[in-house]
């Protein structure tokens, strides 16, 4: 790589197909070239590094190409030549954010008047057009309305609704979307391997993620981490330069939410300020985490089969309600705005998770931890559970059960509300009921329909642990999939909450307050807001 060509200008794209997303416009923009139905002005809309200039460019090289009009410049013409490097005389560029008045428009569009010199057409590209101020977007207005035949406008902007509404009526509008990181890490690491640099995949997905939608931003934070990491593009380095978060405390930290651990939260926020992480960024992630959460909970499918985060997310997705993701998310923004205010980063930060403390809702009673009651008999010492692997298999008529002499079999439901379990793994539970239990075997029976629960290794060995530790003894967990005869914990749940609607529903319907408004006042009852009290 030349010592003085930055990696976002080398590898700015030259033609259309090597440009990274915004098919859309590229798309439309082809087939106007291709059957010559050619607009004299043009809009181009989104935020910064997403190529408004770079396609305009290259739209400005397919009107001027000695090949003729074409979606596909030869790049090898005088005119394509000249316009890569800078140097076309029939395309003029203009930056608004610096010649706002009206004499620069017009200078400018005095020039628009002759004919192009060398060219097919002249091309005026006016970046950040919302600059322009009142006299010259009317100055501009009267060449948009009646403009020449040999003159095109491609007009982009990061802000389209400062532009007056006269103008936008003239101009074809292409809003260019931002990159999805999984867009930008693909170019990137085709940029490194064209570049022979070493890189880490966490390495590129860190900056895939840093640079907010933005190619032009990513390739500047590469370069920067070239730097930084003499040569050799490594994860660590990079979380170093950007301040990043590292996802494990954000993991952490949601887990001693789900815990509702006051002291774990305050830990985690201190090992964050000893390693001097940015808590601004760090409430960015965290938004961003709880939103890979809400659409793991609402659109699975969304999250990658290679997501290396796929079963944490997951299995966070079954411990909080949407409602709970919902509102964490809000405290998470909220409190990025305000962590300005704060005394402090360390303070507003932690002020932040401290207030999604708060408002997290109660558990229930069976989600608390209650201790094992056979560790807690005099001279009783719980066994250590041995690692055993946990099965999966289609049940049937003819499932194996042990010859030895079976332990009582206990209520799953009752025994379910003993056992240290939560996340995942008390959602498994839940979904099961107890087809055997002897000899240390317990053999659970899961009905097809939730067979995803099992997707998550990590949900049945705390499973099979939480049961190793209540009975102070090792025992394996063999879980069947078929049909389940007798209603699951989770049916039984439901069917007790919905009796318990009912009941209120019954309550509220026969209280003589409710009656007497509806009968003199024609009050109607709203049955969906009648909630139970516990």
């Amino acid at each position: 790589m030349s010592a003085t060509t930055v990696l976002a200008r080398k590898w700015r794209p030259k033609t259309f197909a090597q440009l990274a997303g915004q098919e859309h416009v590229v798309r439309a923009l082809s087939n106007a070239l291709t059957q010559n139905r050619l607009h004299h002005a043009y809009l181009f809309t989104g935020t910064r590094g997403v190529g408004k200039t770079t396609i305009a460019r290259i739209f400005a090289k397919s009107l001027n190409c000695a090949a003729g009009i074409t979606a596909t410049p030869c790049g090898e013409c005088n005119a394509c030549r000249e316009i890569d490097s800078g140097r076309f005389v029939d395309l003029i560029e203009l930056d608004a954010a610096s010649n706002t008045q009206v004499d620069n428009m017009r200078e400018l569009l005095e020039g628009a008047l002759y004919a192009p010199s060398s060219g097919r057409f002249k091309v005026y590209i006016i970046d950040e057009v919302h600059m322009l101020s009142k006299s010259a977007f009317n100055a501009m207005l009267k060449t948009l309305e009646e403009p020449p035949g040999h003159v095109k406008f491609i007009l982009a902007t990061t802000d389209p609704q400062k532009i007056p509404v006269t103008v936008l009526s003239r101009c074809l509008q292409f809003n260019l979307k931002q990159l999805p990181p999984a867009l930008i890490a693909g170019h990137l690491q085709y940029v490194l391997e064209q570049e022979q640099i070493g890189f880490e995949a966490g390495a590129i997905a860190l900056i895939a993620r840093a640079a907010q939608g933005s190619m032009r931003d990513a390739l500047s934070l590469m370069d920067q981490a070239i730097a930084f990491s003499a040569g050799n593009v490594e994860e660590q380095v990079v979380h170093t330069m950007l301040g990043a978060i590292d996802q494990g405390y954000l993991f952490d930290l949601l887990a001693a939410l789900r815990d509702r651990n006051g002291i774990a939260l305050l830990g985690i926020a201190d090992n964050m300020a000893a390693r001097s992480v940015a808590f601004d960024a760090a409430l960015q992630e965290l938004a961003t985490l709880l939103h890979r959460i809400a659409l793991a909970q609402t659109v699975p499918q969304a999250l990658a089969e290679d997501e290396p985060e796929r079963l944490r997310l997951l299995e966070l997705a079954q411990v909080f309600t949407p409602e709970d993701v919902q509102l964490f998310y809000q405290i998470a923004i909220h409190g990025r705005d305000e962590i300005d205010l704060a005394p402090d980063e360390y303070a507003g930060f932690t002020m932040t998770i401290l207030r999604m403390l708060a408002f997290a809702p109660a558990r229930s009673s069976a989600q608390q931890p209650i201790a094992a009651p056979a560790a807690n008999k005099p001279g009783v010492q719980p066994a250590p559970s041995k690692p055993a692997s946990v099965q999966a298999t289609p049940a049937s008529s003819n499932t194996a059960v042990p010859d030895s002499q079976p332990d009582s079999r206990p209520d799953w439901g009752v025994l379910l509300t003993q056992l240290n379990v939560q996340g995942m793994a008390q959602q498994l539970a839940k979904h099961c009921v107890l087809e055997s239990f002897s000899d240390g075997l317990v053999t659970l029976c899961l009905s097809q329909e939730q067979k995803q629960l099992l997707n998550s290794k990590m949900a049945s060995e705390k499973l099979q642990a939480a049961l190793g530790e209540y009975f102070a003894k090792p025992v394996k967990l063999n879980i069947v999939l078929g049909k389940t005869e007798a209603a699951t914990p989770a049916v039984i749940e439901q069917q007790g909450k919905q009796l318990k609607q009912q009941q209120a529903n019954d309550s509220i319907a026969q209280d003589s307050f409710v009656r007497e408004a509806q009968a003199e006042l024609d009050a109607k009852l709203i049955e969906e807001s009648v909630k139970p009290l516990h």
